[in-house]
């Protein structure tokens, strides 16, 4: 152990950072990002929004971002106000912020895995105790399973996916219900991938009144093709708000990142024709691969997980080989697959097929 080792905390000697593999493929499909870039019309809006910025940072941002935050609540609608919202740099430093003020040592918060893979990670960066309550073996969670482990784990907060990553699947309200009714702390609905449910009135947003312990965090990065922009955010009780206000960094918001994001969500309804073209490649990878004998459940997210596989490593690995990265997401039998442009998707089913046809044997464990 060196001696940098050994001056780490406990809990973080011998782990490895989060990281998708990066390598260099005529087609990724492996981190759930939008597959269509910013259209034309959409960065000059943007543009205009940073270009109005760019004299002024010898100047501190808005360290509130009030407008951003108005907005933002103006997008989500629900009788939301600035009041309701907060904005942070990604939904990664908004679960972060959410576990500094209601986490941290001694105590606990309940996941579901297999889900977000950050969800851990963040509970070890912030020394607050994650417990994994775990699925049922075909992965969904229900109302009766998340009121038993938050009976049985009392945990200070609770972190809920929907739709869930990876599996693509959206939660019912009788689970989010059984879970506030359950806890007696922070509940979290983690909705990145809400824009592209299937039923998108099913969003968690509906039950945010009354509920002062009730959380839902979104972010631009998906639905609105801002992954590069690191823009994330949450809808709760504004009192709650006010409490992650002693936790947040001064400035922590740039003034570049609002205004970038305000042009974003002044074209909102422009970038949903994006995302109305990726449920559909999402609804067609889905299709495919059922035609082909593979079982692959139902998605609400931008990607598929995609079951059946004896060996989904080596399938993995045949598919990159036909120029197409896909995700291995540590599930036996099971693999994840982004819904990319029209021409992505057509490359990643004729990239499977051939995988299926050359290597028969990789398949049929009917998972």
């Amino acid at each position: 152990m060196s001696e940098l080792e050994r001056l780490l905390r406990p809990e973080l000697r011998g782990k490895t950072p989060y990281g998708a593999p990066q390598l260099e493929v005529p087609v990724q499909l492996n981190t759930n990002e939008n597959a269509y870039a910013i259209p034309e019309d959409v960065a000059a809006i943007v543009e205009r929004y940073l270009s109005r910025e760019v004299r002024g940072l010898n100047r501190y941002p808005d360290r509130d971002a009030l407008a951003l935050r108005t907005d933002l609540a103006a997008y989500l609608g629900h009788g939301l106000t600035a009041d309701h919202v907060w904005a942070a740099n990604g939904s990664n430093e908004i679960l972060q912020q959410l576990l500094q003020a209601f986490g941290g040592p001694g105590r606990t918060v309940l996941g579901f895995m297999p889900s977000y893979s950050m969800h851990p990670l963040l509970a070890r960066g912030t020394g607050t105790a994650f417990v994994d309550a775990g699925r049922e073996d075909d992965y969904t969670l229900s109302a009766g399973h998340v009121r038993a482990a938050i009976a049985e784990h009392d945990p200070d907060l609770v972190f809920l996916v929907s739709p869930n990553n990876p599996t693509g699947t959206a939660l019912g309200a009788d689970v989010i219900e059984a879970a506030y009714g359950a806890a007696r702390g922070i509940v979290v609905i983690d909705e990145a991938y809400a824009e592209f449910a299937r039923d998108p009135e099913s969003t968690a947003l509906n039950r945010l009144a009354g509920r002062k312990r009730l959380v839902v965090t979104r972010t631009l990065s998906k639905a609105f093709a801002f992954a590069g922009a690191r823009v994330g955010y949450l809808a709760a009780d504004p009192e709650l708000v006010e409490k992650l206000l002693l936790v947040r960094l001064p400035y922590h918001l740039s003034s570049l990142t609002q205004a970038a994001a305000r042009g974003a969500l002044a074209c909102a309804a422009r970038l949903q024709a994006e995302v109305d073209e990726l449920k559909h490649q999402r609804d067609r990878i889905v299709k495919n691969l059922r035609a082909k004998g593979l079982p692959v459940a139902d998605s609400d997210a931008n990607f598929v997980l995609v079951g059946g596989l004896a060996d989904a490593a080596a399938v993995w690995r045949a598919v990159l080989e036909q120029g197409v990265l896909i995700r291995d997401v540590g599930l036996p039998g099971r693999l994840r697959v982004t819904a990319g442009t029209e021409e992505e998707t057509t490359a990643f089913l004729a990239a499977f097929e051939t995988v299926m046809d050359r290597h028969p044997d990789l398949f049929g464990t009917g998972s």
